[in-house]
């Protein structure tokens, strides 16, 4: 088992892990899922317990040293020729034995071990090898990767992949499979004297006992369970990487000369060689730490077994706090050893130990301090305290990884300590001199720095000294010289000497006190102008080291003291500073640059006078319109409609589940209540999507909205107006609980605050507040749906949704094949910074250089101003000075000089684009503001600006205030309701989505986005005024997500071509070869409107100019495309070409961002992922621990979510923070989905059709389809007597047994089959095969119904009435049921029936059992003369195969609660399923012989039961004074397809029927059961409903006798001798139903009643599967190959003989009987029994019971004869009463050879018919299979 990749992580292993994991945190009833990243590279791999406590010798079971069998040989490999084969050497002859290399020096490669093979072929002797120690396990035989990595000791070679390969270089000559566990056996260690001897055993098979015992004490006792996560890791990561900056190696800063002593940190030892930290990030690699949620279980050994996570131990992962070790400057007792340094552990600071901030050291230094607390007490500060910021969270950080050695508590009292002071200071130290001079510090870089160099210095240490020393550890040889902190300063200062000033270490001050002071007088000195931070050493009076770190870079202090502000306060300040005229320096700083500066004296310059005369003026008249404008917003897409089908599944699946949380079949409506955050703009662009999409008129509430500003009943804001709505909504749930209510929360990310920690605040909590208290929560008939593009937020360990119910948006795309159809490409976050990689042309994200260093400089020179205030007015003064340079006239170019490249090109777009469409549609260019002072002030002084050079109606400039409504002025409104043809003059946009074409500059405000949407016609999205400083996923995500974009395909890519994923990747030429018009970006306004473009038009403001657009760029090859004959690309017109608008439509928008921010989003993690993503989601969560693994580039969504549910818990402040106080075991809500997809991808669309197809499902669960037809064969000669009164309740049974039989069949299913000869039938002439071939492909016609009140119901309905009855209570479990055995005897079957009884215990009541053993003995029935209103008396059965889902077995409703006995038929392999879902149902098992039998069978078993129950009771009845005849002798058998019942209402008067009404099955069967004289009935049943057969005003007869089909009410005494045929697996009921008449039974329909048969599917008697012999697939054969002649090779099939004979007769006879076909008025003649033999022949009944009612035969020819299983009362002469054709067919079947040949003789056929040799045929089934045999002849 090779392993070419050593030491590297596996594919399969980790999708392995990875699905066992998902699959276990899915199944677990905690929140917390199993940590995969725990999984595959730092749990131990502990062997798993059996259930005795004893370990699984599973790896053990390919050694066959445990079996008794013997081993398999193994076969050698021939050795190389030439090559020695000696026991003890290598194949290139060197000595491998021990004995002989004992003092040999041997060269070992790092990381290898010597270790020690056995030969069998050389027992006395050890081997030496070198093996790669990663892959031998530990002293508990864990941690061991798969594979092999060995080099040989003797020859030399090196690079063995593989143990069998070199297990034959070294000549182990082994008999089995070579196995590295098997033979190698010892650890080979050089003793005192430096020979190389045997050591320890390797560890192969597990822990011995006593680590056993060890270890499931730490499995299962407090301690881990309060720990921070798994008890072991592995310790595999061979370097460590940090930070992101590439700059100064900090390896140099630890290089030591060869005379120092060797530098220790605990076990931390710093060589010369060792490369404790690299830039870069930290990785994320195998050995990587990470806290587990449960305990460990290990990956497995063998790649090809299976590992079930599930045998896992779960604990607790909340961190534990650390106590401290010192009390009173006294260590405690059971403080670690020295060195591990407690937070807090100094002395008090005494009083008069306090430092004075200066005064004036912000406007003396132009900076803000921020200290840093680091160890001890920091001294108390007073004096100018609001120019200093203290922060904890460096202490924090300390104290984190302080807690880091918990986790290894197993090892008892092995030397693990934490991260000792010194080396937390000397790695605080490292991190800061590796920060660029523009970066701020992050804690979280810290952490990870801490984490990996405790990892690093510890892991390895630990496995090595428990190796060396398993019993007893005394202190390891190599800490006996610990990092000291005398040691510690001169390191640190080392450390800085590559950096110049940035770092100072000040560790000459006796205590914190002067230390701080003289940073405070150095920096009022200016001392410390090139110095970012200041480490703080010192000593105090217990000799414990206090630190701390002063931040003094003017940069790094605005970072971190804007960082420590929350959004609101940072806008509270910005409002604080405009209010407060702050900024007035600043703006005058602007004006006296100059007189390029002075916004307002270049207006004087470019006076309207000056630059209105190169605009188009305005005209009233009509103007041509531009063929390409579209609005598309409100189109459905193919991928929104499958998220709505995903939420539709996840809605049905908690409706399956068997937690009965959701019943969606009691609901008959769906309402709902869309809610929104706190904006305008969303809130009207949800209604509008609602307007538009249908949704209304498929809930039927278009009538009461007819009108837009009616729609918005449906959505709410989420402000104080939303109490008013929400409470509204439960009151309504409470009122119409057959009404589900969907509650929609969209962007549900953007208010997660807890209620009750609002702080007064009542826009805060809300949400909590609302939406997750009790009423809604326990509301049956409420589902709330949370919808965001962000839902970190709701993935924590306390979170309220189910995995199991997070509905995450699909790919379109999957390797660039479009899966949906879909006309559009999403483009987002991740394509925006793909387009940062590819190198290929300009990206679409980027940062503005010039703009950032004219903010860094004014930042510097403005240290109090907040920096939004600063970058907002440069971004000001840009706009401002670019639109004076592009439309002031030449007076003004110069000013591009002081312009961003990128700013200018934006304007000059925005400016030019609409000149040259003919309905004048532009661009938007947003500008993000998140400070509603500040965008006000921005959109104020841009309007200004405008409006001076006279270009107000250019271009629009617009605020988006979420508060707000639009304002857009009358000349664009204009446009916009000419552009959309609206008519109304009222009519103002309300949304973004409103303005597509329109060229405008929108001032996008609000702290947050709140879900507003963007036209397609952005085409510049700047972020340059964004924070800079919250490092938060969400927030830096949301605000990428405004340039999100939906890209319109190419015609190119709708045929095939498929469009790359990454534009920017692709050719420039194609990309912008549409776009030659624009390639002279700077525009003059003045001559563009001419059409004269100047000369200066082309020219570039500097040398190095560049285009913002990629589409733009400089390209010698556009160049020479676009002076080039039909230089547009094939698929552009060039009507096209006139509209840029239309040609932005494939093209994203380009994004401008700060370059902090920039910085962090590109710059890449060792997973692959973009840094940011491995921030905190938000802020209102945290982190469990810094010990855990990074994001994977290759996590799905659902992984990704499974990844912050375990590691992330809500602070106080969070909604989720108190669910698990509320007692639930499993913390979820079991009605609340979460639907999360990338911002702008079409979410609102796709829940709002949601929303409709569940109403439509609802609908759908309400109505079934109903087979309606109409009855056929209807040609009878009836005569005109009434027999019955119309108005007569029940039959009569003297009238009854006048009436003539009616043999024909008019039950529409019988469509297929022969018809029944009866002299008063004359078929049609058109009726027959060329009808039923234009049918045979139809499906049968089938009616849409509403389900009554009173219907029946399959398994997925659930409802509280029906619970009890379902069993679904925790009165009926699932095992208080008991098998009963019933065992009577019959004649036919010769034998005794065994059947049995699963009888519930709520049943029991029903059987009568022997008082001894409990055997059953009877079925209780009821007396004929019993009276019960709420009784059913007759037993109903109903046989079933294959339906245990959806059979109709749920009569609770139908029977409206009333007492009855149902017994399920059901075959003995379906018995386990049909329990599971009918637990409270009883069930008739019958035995295994008829597990292949038809339905004739169950019906003969039933009824003989029956018959046999019925004489039991009539015994007993008759101990007790009862007659026989007293005792109900009726049962019921319907179809598992009945589902209602209908009853005709008859008018007394006049006697015309009445409508059709639906009526409970309890009303049907008393009313039949009431009947006078119904014991004198043999059957009794009713019509097949049909919407033709049930037509009011017409007389009918109210009761007919004729064929019953689907529901009998079965007199089991009077047909006693009438038996079901129980081989018939078709048309046994018609069979019967003509036995039973010619037996003189009366049977007698109820016209007036009705029976609606569903349409099912699935399962049925009526499937039959016809396979063969040789193969289990059904395959297609013929009707002709069921049958072949006797004794002859034929492919035998395995079916039942009498199946294939039906299906060989029906489909075959016309052939068999030939002068039969379509010749009605010579049927066959069939003697006792009916065969279907095909639409084209008649069949003739015939009897030849004695006294036997028969139609008479006097002169009919009968063109053939049919003898089935003819008994003795066929006789000769009874056959000799019928005349045939000459020619005639006969057909005689038999179930043997011999009986087939005894009955030719006895009824002496060959006296009138002629039979040949081969004649004779059996069914083509083997002879074990018992074939059915037949002979045909023709008669004479």
């Amino acid at each position: 088992m090779g392993n070419s990749h050593t030491g590297h992580l596996q594919s399969s292993r980790f999708e392995e892990m990875l699905h066992n994991s998902i699959e276990a945190s899915l199944r677990s009833n905690t929140v917390v899922p199993r940590p995969v990243f725990s999984q595959l590279y730092l749990e131990a791999e502990q062997r798993p317990y059996s259930n005795d406590g004893r370990l699984d010798e599973e790896d053990d079971e390919e050694d066959g040293s445990d079996s008794n069998s013997p081993p398999i040989p193994y076969q050698v490999k021939p050795p190389p020729e030439g090559s020695c084969t000696t026991d003890g050497f290598c194949q290139a002859g060197k000595d491998l034995r021990l004995s002989s290399m004992a003092t040999e020096s041997l060269e070992v490669p790092p990381g290898f071990l010597l270790v020690g093979a056995k030969s069998p072929s050389a027992p006395d002797h050890i081997l030496v090898c070198a093996v790669d120690l990663r892959f031998l396990p530990d002293e508990c035989g864990r941690n061991a990767l798969l594979g092999f990595s060995g080099n040989c000791i003797g020859c030399g070679e090196k690079g063995f992949r593989y143990f069998t390969e070199f297990a034959n270089h070294i000549n182990l000559k082994l008999t089995s499979q070579p196995k590295k566990q098997k033979h190698l056996k010892y650890h080979l260690l050089r003793n005192a004297q430096g020979l190389l001897v045997k050591g320890t055993a390797i560890c192969w098979k597990g822990i011995d006992s006593r680590m056993r015992h060890s270890v499931s004490n730490i499995a299962a006792g407090p301690e881990e369970q309060s720990g921070n996560g798994p008890t072991d890791l592995l310790p595999n990561s061979s370097h460590t990487t940090l930070s992101t900056i590439n700059h100064t190696d900090l390896n140099t800063h630890l290089h030591i000369s060869e005379g120092s002593p060797p530098l220790t940190n605990g076990h931390h030892v710093l060589g010369p060689q060792q490369h404790v930290l690299q830039t870069g990030v930290v990785a994320n690699g195998p050995g990587r730490p990470a806290i587990g949620s449960m305990s460990n279980s290990g990956p497995p050994k063998k790649r090809h077994k299976g590992w079930s996570p599930e045998s896992s131990v779960p604990t607790d992962v909340t961190p534990r706090p650390v106590p401290n070790s010192t009390t009173n400057g006294t260590k405690s007792a059971d403080s670690g050893a020295s060195g591990c340094m407690s937070l807090g552990s100094s002395p008090p600071v005494a009083p008069g130990e306090h430092v004075t901030v200066p005064e004036h050291l912000l406007q003396t230094c132009g900076l803000r301090p921020v200290i840093f607390k680091g160890h001890g007490t920091l001294p108390h500060l007073n004096g100018n305290l609001g120019d200093v910021l203290l922060s904890g969270l460096l202490q924090k950080c300390y104290r984190s990884s302080q807690n880091l050695p918990r986790i290894y508590e197993q090892y008892g009292t092995a030397p693990i300590q934490p991260i000792s002071t010194e080396m937390q200071i000397l790695l605080t130290v490292y991190y800061l001199v590796q920060l660029a001079p523009d970066q701020a510090p992050q804690m979280e870089d810290l952490e990870q720095i801490f984490m990996c160099s405790w990892r690093e210095s510890h892991l390895t240490e630990i496995r090595q000294y428990q190796q060396n020393h398993p019993q007893f550890p005394p202190p390891l040889p190599c800490l006996a010289q610990p990092l000291t902190p005398s040691q510690l300063p001169w390191l640190a200062k080392l450390a800085t000497s590559s950096c110049g000033e940035g770092v100072l270490v000040l560790d000459t001050a006796p205590s914190l006190v002067e230390a701080l002071e003289d940073t405070f007088h150095r920096l009022m000195e200016g001392r410390l102008n090139r110095t970012h931070y200041v480490v703080i050493i010192c000593m105090n009076r217990s000799q414990e080291i206090e630190s701390c770190v002063v931040v003094t870079g003017k940069h790094q202090t605005r970072a971190l003291s804007e960082s420590l502000l929350s959004p609101s306060d940072c806008s509270r300040e910005i409002a604080h500073e405009l209010s407060s005229g702050s900024v007035a320096e600043l703006t005058f700083y602007f004006s006296s640059l100059g007189p390029d500066g002075d916004v307002e004296t270049l207006l004087e310059k470019a006076s309207p006078e000056s630059s209105a005369c190169g605009l188009e003026p305005s005209r009233d008249s009509p103007k041509p319109t531009c063929p390409e404008y579209c609005v598309e917003w409100h189109e459905i897409r193919p991928i929104q409609l499958a998220v709505a089908r995903k939420l539709l599944s996840h809605v049905c699946a908690i409706a399956d589940s068997s937690t009965q949380n959701l019943d969606l079949g009691s609901f008959d409506k769906v309402e709902f209540l869309i809610c929104v955050p706190p904006s305008e703009v969303t809130f009207h662009q949800v209604v509008l999507h609602l307007w538009n999409s249908g949704v209304l008129r498929e809930l039927g509430l278009d009538q009461d909205c007819l009108s837009l500003k009616d729609a918005e009943q449906y959505v709410v804001k989420l402000n104080q107006s939303a109490v008013g709505k929400i409470n509204s909504l439960i009151q309504k749930s409470k009122t119409n609980p057959y009404t589900l209510f969907i509650l929609v929360h969209d962007h549900a990310h953007s208010d997660i605050s807890s209620g009750q920690y609002s702080g007064g605040d009542s826009s805060l909590g809300l949400v909590d507040s609302l939406l997750n208290c009790r009423q809604i929560r326990d509301a049956p008939n409420i589902l709330t749906l949370h919808v965001t593009s962000f839902p970190f937020a709701f993935q924590t360990q306390y979170t309220r949704i189910s995995p199991y119910n997070e509905i995450h948006w699909p790919s379109a795309f999957n390797n660039d094949v479009d899966l949906y159809n879909e006309k559009t490409k999403y483009f987002g976050v991740s394509e925006l910074l793909e387009t940062t990689r590819s190198g290929s042309g300009l990206p679409l994200l980027r940062y503005d250089s010039s703009f950032e260093s004219m903010a860094a400089s004014l930042e510097e020179r403005f240290p109090k101003l907040q920096s939004a205030v600063i970058r907002t007015h440069v971004l000001i003064q840009h706009y401002s000075l670019a639109l004076m340079a592009t439309a002031g006239g030449q007076t003004l170019q110069a000013l591009q000089k002081h312009i961003s490249v990128e700013t200018l090109e934006m304007v000059q777009c925005l400016l030019s684009t609409t000149q040259r469409c003919p309905s004048r549609h532009g661009h938007m260019l947003l500008l993000r503001i998140p400070s509603p002072a500040l965008a006000a002030l921005a959109h104020q002084r841009l309007c200004h600006v405008r409006n001076r050079l006279g270009l107000h109606k250019q271009f629009e400039i617009i605020l988006g205030d979420p508060a707000a409504a639009l304002t857009v002025e009358k000349h664009f409104l204009d446009q916009l309701r000419a552009w959309l043809k609206i008519l109304d003059p009222d009519w103002a946009p309300r949304t973004y989505l409103e303005l597509e074409a329109l060229p405008c500059i929108l001032i996008l405000t609000g702290l947050d986005p709140l879900g507003e949407s963007l036209p397609r016609s952005l085409k510049y999205c700047d972020l340059r005024v964004i924070s800079c400083w919250s490092l938060q996923r969400t927030v830096l995500e949301q605000e990428l997500g405004l340039a999100a974009y939906l890209l319109k395909a190419k015609e190119e890519a709708l045929r095939g071509s498929h469009m790359p994923s990454d534009l920017s990747e692709s050719d420039p030429e194609k990309l912008s070869s549409t776009d030659n018009e624009e390639e002279e970006v700077v525009v003059d306004v003045n001559n563009a409107s001419h059409g004269n473009p100047s000369p200066t038009a082309t020219q570039r403001p500097s040398s190095d100019w560049t285009s913002l657009d990629p589409e733009k760029q400089p390209n010698p090859r556009r160049q020479s495309k676009s002076t080039s004959s039909g230089s547009s690309s094939s698929w552009t017109s060039p009507l096209r070409q006139c509209c840029s608008w239309a040609r932005n439509l494939s093209r994203p928008p380009v994004v401008l961002l700060p370059k902090a921010v920039y910085d962090l989003i590109t710059t890449v993690d060792s997973s692959g992922l973009p840094k940011s993503t491995s921030f905190l989601p938000l802020s209102s969560v945290e982190w469990v621990s810094s010990f855990r693994p990074l994001l994977s580039k290759m996590m799905t969504c659902t992984e990704q979510s499974l990844y912050y549910r375990q590691w992330t818990v809500p602070k106080p402040e969070h909604m989720d923070s108190s669910n698990r106080a509320e007692g639930r075991s499993d913390n979820f809500h079991p009605r609340r989905l979460l639907l999360s997809g990338p911002p702008q991808v079409g979410k609102t669309g796709a829940y709002l059709q949601f929303l409709g197809i569940l109403s439509r499902m609802l609908i759908r669960l309400m109505e079934v389809d109903i087979y309606d037809e109409e009855d056929i064969n209807c040609n009878c000669k009836t005569d005109l007597v009434r027999y019955h009164q119309p108005v007569a309740s029940w039959p009569n049974t003297e009238t009854v047994s006048r009436m003539p039989f009616d043999y024909i069949i008019h039950d529409p299913k019988y469509d297929d089959i022969s018809t029944i000869y009866s002299p008063d039938f004359s078929p049609n002439a058109d009726d027959g095969k060329s009808r039923r071939q234009e049918d045979v492909y139809l499906r049968r016609r089938t009616a849409r119904i509403k389900l009554s009140k009173y219907a029946a119901y399959n398994t997925y309905h659930h409802c509280e009435q029906c619970h009890q009855y379902m069993g679904f209570t925790p009165q009926y479990q699932l095992y208080e049921s008991t098998l009963h055995t019933f065992t009577f005897s019959h004649l036919l079957l010769g034998e005794e029936i065994q059947l049995y009884f699963i009888i519930p215990k709520s049943k029991e009541h029903h059987f009568s059992f022997s008082q001894s053993g409990g055997q059953l003995e009877s079925m209780r029935l009821p007396l004929t003369s019993d009276r019960n209103p709420d009784t059913i008396k007759s037993p109903i059965f109903t046989p079933t195969t294959g339906r245990h889902e959806h059979g109709l077995f749920n009569l609770y409703h139908a029977m409206e609660g009333a007492a009855h006995l149902h017994i399920l038929v059901i075959k003995e392999y379906e018995m386990a399923v049909y329990k599971k879902y009918w637990p409270n149902h009883i069930m008739l098992v019958l035995p295994t012989i008829f597990n292949g039998a038809g339905i004739g069978a169950a019906h003969f078993l039933i009824k003989e039961l029956s018959y046999h129950n019925l004489e039991l009771e009539r015994s007993k009845r008759g101990e007790h004074g009862s007659r026989p005849q007293d005792v109900w002798p009726f049962i019921i058998l319907a179809d598992d397809s009945c589902v209602m019942w209908n009853s005709v209402d008859v008018d007394p008067k006049s006697g015309t029927t009445g409508a059709e009404r639906n009526v409970s099955l309890k009303q049907v069967l008393q009313h039949m059961e009431s009947s006078p004289d119904i014991t004198q009935y043999g059957l009794c049943g009713m019509r097949k409903w049909s919407s033709c057969g049930g037509e009011a005003g017409h007389q009918k007869e109210p009761f007919s006798r004729g064929h019953l089909h689907d529901f009998l009410l079965l007199n089991v005494d009077l047909t006693q001798n009438v038996q079901y045929n129980q081989n018939r697996f078709t048309c046994d009921d018609v069979d019967f139903n003509l036995r039973a008449h010619s037996a003189g039974l009366l049977i007698c329909r109820f016209n007036n009643f009705s029976v609606m048969k569903k349409q099912i599917a699935i399962g049925g008697y009526g499937t039959f599967i016809i396979k063969t012999k040789m193969t289990d697939v059904p395959t297609t054969i013929q009707p002709s190959q069921y049958i072949c002649a006797p004794d002859s090779k034929h492919l035998f099939l395995a079916t039942p003989a009498q199946l294939l004979l039906e299906k060989y007769l029906q489909h075959t006879s016309h052939r068999l009987f030939p002068l039969s076909a379509r010749n009605y008025s010579h049927p066959v003649l069939s003697v006792d029994c009916y065969l279907n033999l095909g639409p084209e022949v008649t069949v003739c009944f015939v009897s030849s019971r004695p006294h036997s009612i028969n139609i008479s035969t006097t002169g009919l020819l009968f063109s053939g004869l049919l003898l089935y299983f003819c008994d003795s009362f066929v006789t000769p002469g009874f056959l000799k009463k019928f005349q045939f054709l000459k020619g005639a067919t006969l057909c005689v079947i038999c179930p043997n050879r011999s009986s087939l040949r005894q009955t030719v003789v006895r009824l002496e056929l060959e006296d009138k018919w002629r039979f040949r040799l081969s004649d004779e045929f059996q069914t083509a089934n083997a002879k074990e299979d018992q074939p059915l045999f037949f002979l045909t002849g023709k008669h004479i």
